[in-house]
């Protein structure tokens, strides 16, 4: 849920919960009142990454940045959440030629927990192509052992081929 929503859920839950209380049926009152601590809990530590991911992954990332920006407070986000949110920042960051901001929301997002190796793997290959392209050649490396010691898809280990490749050239 986005935060407007959010705020529409609870203006309906508050008015169920007035009548539940003008009723005295005080044990629906504790449901109304659990949901709206949901709502609020989710607005804070939930965010609106889901939304965003969706967008992302269509592409849209005009709505994505939208999305994102309704997060106040990224530090409040859970880990599982914190995560993507970084992740997504530093591509439209990169997409905006914001190549500073993009690694340090990369480099956030690769100290986060991931589930899949292959999440992980697309951070860390960006942390490498956004160092290659700053010409931090030391820093290339690095990043590209921490991908390799992942399990990679077939793409991604191309991409890094074509990485040290390129890093090869300027050696």
């Amino acid at each position: 849920m986005n935060t407007q929503s959010r705020i529409i859920v609870i203006a309906i839950a508050m008015a169920f919960l007035l009548y539940a209380l003008y009723a005295q049926h005080y044990s629906i009152v504790v449901y109304i009142l659990g949901g709206i601590g949901y709502v609020i809990w989710s607005h804070f530590r939930e965010g609106t990454v889901f939304l965003a991911t969706q967008a992302f992954h269509k592409q849209d990332y005009d709505k994505t940045e939208r999305l994102l920006s309704e997060i106040k407070n990224p530090n409040n986000l859970r880990k599982g959440r914190r995560n993507y949110y970084e992740f997504m920042m530093g591509n439209i960051r990169l997409k905006q030629d914001m190549v500073d901001e993009a690694e340090y929301h990369f480099q956030l997002a690769s100290r986060l927990p991931w589930k899949r190796d292959t999440e992980k793997g697309f951070v860390l290959i960006n942390l490498a192509n956004i160092n290659l392209r700053k010409k931090n050649y030391e820093r290339v490396p690095a990043y590209i052992e921490l991908a390799k010691k992942l399990r990679l898809t077939e793409r991604q280990l191309g991409i890094i081929q074509k990485i040290e490749l390129e890093l090869n050239k300027y050696s």
